[in-house]
C-alpha cells in the first residue's frame, strides 16, 4: 500500500473540510494497510453538463490521491438520478434531464475524468444498474427509511419550507437514492463538497440499516471562481474547464485573487501538503511573493491538464502577452464569413461570431462597446467597417484572443 496509516491520514486530510468520523477513518486506513485491502472510495457525479472545471475535479483529484495510496475508486455516473436532480444548495426546484441528455453528458464527462484518474484503480458504474431495476415496492422500501423531518433538517429544505417555495416528493427522495448507490456498492468513503454532507450521512445511515460497516463522510470545500467570491460555475463566466487550452488556462489561473492561492493550491494541485503550506505563508506577504505563488499554481495546474512541455509554453505565451505586451507568433488564421460581410462593409458583431470570438452577436456588441475589441494596434467600437480596412489584419478580443483575417 506505499505510504503507512499515518501518511496517508497526513496527506488525505489536508484539503478536506470535514471526515466523518476522522477517528473511525483513521482505523480504517490502519485496517486496510495492515491487510493489504485497500478502501473502496465513491464518488458520484450527476451529468448535468457536458464540461467539467476546477471546481468540479475539487473531489476527482481527492479521488485521485486516494488512487496513488493504493485505495480502488468508485465513480458513479448518476444516470438515474440525474434525470432526478440534485436538490443540493438549491433554492428553488432543479430541472430534471432527459435521458438523452444525461447519457450524451455522461460520455465527455466519463472522458475528461480520465484525465484525472488512473484507469488501473477505477470502477466506472452507473446506478440505473440497480435503481432502474428497484421497482415500486423497492422504491417504497427504500423511502420507508427516512422521515419527513429528517428531511427537513436540511438546510435548504428547511429555508424552502420556511419560505412557502415549492419542495417535490420526488427531492426528498433523492438523498436515499444516492445513499443506495453506497449501498450497492459497500462504500468504505464517500467524497462530496460541503453541500452533499447531508447526503453523505444519509448514506452512512442507510448502510448501517443494511448492515454494512457505515462509509466515512469525505467533504471537501466549493472552490470559488475567478472572481474570488461566487462558486465556480460555467454560468457565470468565473470558471477554468480542464479542457481548456494550456494558454487560456494558465492566463486564467493567473488571476486567481491572492487570498485564494492557498486554497487553490490545496484543491487543484498535486503539491504536497508541506510545499502548499510554504507556498501559501509566501504568498500572504502579496506582490511578488504572491505573484511568484500563483505563476507556481498555474504551472502546476496547467501540466496536470496539459502536460509540462504544455505548461512551460503557456507560461512563454503568457510571458509575450502580458509582459512584453506583443502578440502571440502562432495566431491561427480566419476567413472573413461571407453573411458578415454587405455591400463591401464588414458587420464586426457577425464577424465575431463567424471567427469564434464571441459566443453572439449581444456578446460582441458589449465588447465592442467596452473596448475589448482591437484591429491591429487599434480599438474598434464602430458596428461595421470597410472591407478592405478589417482583411489582412490581426483581430484582438480581450488579452487572449487572436485572429489574423483572411479576406
Amino acid at each position: 500500500m506505499g505510504a503507512d496509516a499515518r501518511e496517508q491520514l497526513r496527506i488525505l486530510a489536508s484539503g478536506a473540510a470535514a471526515i466523518i468520523p476522522e477517528d473511525e477513518f483513521s482505523r480504517r486506513l490502519e485496517r486496510s494497510v495492515s491487510t493489504g485491502v485497500p478502501l473502496r472510495v465513491k464518488l458520484g457525479i450527476d451529468p448535468s453538463s457536458p464540461d467539467i472545471h476546477l471546481g468540479h475535479a475539487v473531489p476527482l483529484r481527492k479521488l485521485r490521491r486516494f488512487q496513488d495510496l493504493g485505495h480502488t475508486a468508485v465513480l458513479i455516473i448518476g444516470d438515474f438520478t440525474g434525470q432526478v436532480g440534485d436538490p443540493s444548495g438549491q433554492s428553488a426546484m432543479r430541472r430534471a434531464l432527459g435521458a438523452d441528455e444525461v447519457a450524451a453528458n455522461a460520455v465527455t464527462y466519463v472522458d475528461q475524468a480520465k484525465r484525472i484518474l488512473l484507469p488501473e484503480r477505477l470502477e466506472v458504474r452507473h446506478n440505473s444498474e440497480w435503481l432502474a431495476t428497484m421497482g415500486v415496492d423497492g422504491l417504497l422500501r427504500l423511502a420507508a427509511q427516512a422521515t419527513v423531518a429528517q428531511m427537513l433538517e436540511r438546510d435548504d429544505f428547511a429555508k424552502r419550507y420556511a419560505d412557502g417555495r415549492p419542495i417535490s416528493i420526488v427531492e426528498f427522495l433523492y438523498p436515499l437514492l444516492q445513499a443506495q448507490d453506497s449501498v450497492d456498492i459497500r462504500a468504505d468513503v464517500e467524497l462530496g463538497g460541503t453541500d452533499q454532507t447531508f447526503n453523505l450521512l444519509v448514506g452512512r445511515d442507510l448502510q448501517g440499516r443494511s448492515g454494512q460497516e457505515p462509509q466515512i463522510a469525505f467533504t471537501l470545500p466549493l472552490l470559488e471562481g475567478l472572481d474570488g467570491v461566487q462558486k465556480m460555475s460555467k454560468s457565470l463566466g468565473n470558471y477554468v474547464g480542464i479542457a481548456d487550452a494550456p494558454e487560456d488556462m494558465f492566463g486564467k489561473l493567473m488571476r486567481v485573487p491572492d487570498h485564494l492561492i492557498g486554497k487553490y493550491l490545496r484543491l487543484t494541485t498535486a503539491l504536497d501538503p508541506d510545499e502548499i503550506a510554504a507556498l501559501e505563508t509566501s504568498a500572504s506577504s502579496g506582490g511578488p511573493a504572491a505573484a511568484t505563488a500563483k505563476r507556481r499554481l498555474a504551472g502546476e495546474v496547467t501540466a496536470l491538464y496539459h502536460g509540462a512541455e504544455a505548461a512551460e509554453a503557456a507560461e512563454r505565451h503568457f510571458d509575450r502577452l502580458f509582459k512584453e505586451h506583443a502578440q502571440p507568433d502562432d495566431i491561427a488564421e480566419a476567413s472573413i464569413p461571407a453573411d458578415a460581410v454587405v455591400d463591401g462593409r464588414v458587420l464586426i458583431p457577425k464577424l465575431l461570431v463567424g471567427v469564434g470570438l464571441a459566443k453572439s452577436t449581444s456578446q460582441a456588441r458589449d465588447l465592442l462597446a467596452q473596448g475589448g475589441v482591437r484591429l491591429g494596434d487599434q480599438a474598434v467600437r464602430e458596428l461595421e467597417m470597410p472591407l478592405d480596412a478589417v482583411a489582412g489584419r490581426v483581430l484582438q478580443v480581450g488579452k487572449r484572443g487572436f485572429r489574423r483575417l483572411v479576406g
